[in-house]
């Protein structure tokens, strides 16, 4: 994953993915440390459409077999609207790339 950082491509984050890991570490120290390395990050924000779109990629998803949480198909929805290839090492995302155009990164 540091490659694909590395590389030189954009990176974009959401809140959503900020607050997931804010909420999973604990102490002061440690909040500071990710809001830091997330500072410089643009940050995605989903819109109405983005939404509309998202509950497409879930109702795909589930007409495949594939359950998914409405974070993962919302951060997929950002990715197949705006281009983005999808760095993550969630196994969902690997799951719904072939029903919904999303492109999953690989090392």
């Amino acid at each position: 994953m540091e490659d694909a950082l590395e590389s030189g491509d954009g990176v974009f984050t959401t809140g959503l993915v900020l607050q997931e890991l804010l909420q999973g570490f604990r102490g002061p120290k440690a909040r500071d440390n990710i809001v830091d390395r997330f500072a410089s990050l643009p940050l995605l924000i989903p819109d109405r459409a983005d939404h509309i779109g998202a509950a497409e990629v879930r109702g795909a998803c589930r007409r495949n077999g594939i359950q998914v949480g409405t974070i993962e198909v919302l951060l997929a929805q950002l990715c197949v609207r705006h281009g983005l290839v999808m760095l993550s090492t969630d196994q969902d995302f690997t799951l719904m790339a072939p029903h919904v155009g999303l492109t999953n990164w690989k090392p």
